[in-house]
């Protein structure tokens, strides 16, 4: 998709990720927080004629780039064509690109922590009120999701995390096994199991994703694992 692009836009710490690739290509990058920014700009380049690939990190549809596009294409009236060639009153054809979300490559470093049901939940206040994400986590610590939580912490706002363990504690077991994964498949990756007791004191970041487990998950050898059920259906142990 990039090697047909003739314009990438995104943000600059993602876009140093892939300069080998868009080498030679226009490249539209702004800091944190351009967001609305990105968009106008990609927009722009692809109402003048040119193929133009708007990058985000994991999924472009997990707190990304898909929604804000689509939802500036909405305000704006754009006429869109999602699934076939173009006609002569359309003037944008969006096409979604799937990726690997955080949730993901970091579930799979750990183990196998959401093989059952899960809920994500961002602890960024930036866009979403405080009082928002604490509903949404006692919610889902009450209903014994496995609980999936971006944007721990950052200089902002240092103790989100802190906060976020107060809430799921009165639901979880101190020793609930937590997954620790910073820079999921990138250099600086680093996997860590610890427990919910213990997760406030980590060392996390905004390239950190956190796992809390369920009343079933358990830790094995470095792994989480969160049983879909078969044990209750199933004979498990034959040999």
């Amino acid at each position: 998709m990039l090697a047909a692009a003739d314009t990438v836009v995104g943000y600059t710490t993602y876009i140093d990720l892939i300069r080998p690739l868009v080498s030679g290509k226009q490249v539209i990058s702004t800091g944190m927080t351009k967001e609305v920014d990105r968009v106008d700009a990609g927009i722009a380049a692809a109402l003048a004629g040119q193929v133009t690939a708007v990058v985000s990190s994991g999924d472009a549809g997990i707190y990304a780039m898909a929604g804000l596009i689509l939802e500036i294409c909405q305000k704006r009236q754009l006429p869109l064509n999602a699934t076939g060639p173009l006609d002569e009153d359309q003037a944008l054809q969006i096409e979604i690109v799937p990726g690997i979300p955080a949730l993901a490559a970091g579930a799979a470093l750990l183990g196998a922590p959401l093989t059952h049901d899960f809920a994500v939940i961002s602890l960024s206040d930036l866009l979403t009120p405080w009082e928002t994400i604490e509903n949404r986590l006692a919610a889902a610590a009450q209903a014994d999701f496995v609980i999936v939580i971006y944007n721990p912490k950052s200089r902002r706002r240092p103790d989100n995390l802190q906060r976020a363990c107060d809430i799921m504690s009165g639901y979880r077991r101190p020793e609930t096994p937590a997954g620790i994964v910073t820079g999921a498949t990138r250099d600086n990756q680093v996997v860590q199991v610890t427990t919910l007791e213990n997760l406030s004191r980590a060392e996390v970041g905004m390239q950190t994703i956190v796992f809390v487990g369920n009343s079933t998950t358990t830790a094995y050898d470095g792994f989480m694992i969160t049983p879909r059920g078969y044990a209750q259906k199933y004979n498990m142990d034959r040999k």
